[in-house]
């Protein structure tokens, strides 16, 4: 059962490192996982936002999840080193 204090802890977490590179794991099913890298760019009461750097093929994308997608493990972030 999760708990409204987990989620809370996630959201603080999330909101800590607002505008800070991270790498997103996301987890498709079916053994199909995505990694890809962006920025925290905003953070709200039940999601926030990562911006995730285009290339000349693909423009700037926003992705958004659900804290509780990070506590299922369905999303994983790890911060990027800075430098």
């Amino acid at each position: 059962m999760m708990k409204q204090s987990d989620v809370n802890k996630v959201r603080n977490a999330v909101i800590s490192h607002t505008g800070k590179k991270v790498k997103i794991r996301i987890n498709r099913g079916r053994h199909k996982i995505d990694e890809t890298e962006g920025i925290i760019s905003e953070t709200y009461p039940s999601i926030f936002l990562i911006k995730v750097a285009g290339s000349k093929d693909m423009p700037v994308r926003i992705m958004s999840y659900s804290y509780t997608d990070l506590l299922t493990r369905d999303v994983e972030l790890f911060l990027c080193s800075q430098g």
